[in-house]
């Protein structure tokens, strides 16, 4: 099923209001989310990623840490 957002929810959508941050501002925010919230983002950015606990100790042997988790985001967020 494919769900439409409009504009007007997307700026009320703190996966959207993410996206359009940027520098000290994006950082402080990102800084303020917990682990799990920033995997959850990035699931959720990048479906193909591998980023779930889970997930990445089969595929990697190790987790995604919170520091490593934030400079994908602000590298995707740089890049979209």
């Amino acid at each position: 099923m494919n769900t439409y957002i409009n504009e007007e929810e997307k700026l009320k959508h703190p996966y959207y209001k993410l996206m359009e941050l940027r520098g000290d501002k994006l950082q402080s925010e990102l800084s303020s989310w917990s682990r799990i919230d920033l995997i959850e983002w990035l699931s959720w950015n990048d479906r193909n990623g591998v980023y779930k606990d889970e997930d990445s100790l089969w595929e990697f042997d190790n987790v995604l840490a919170k520091e490593e988790a934030i400079e994908i985001i602000t590298r995707q967020i740089a890049e979209s």
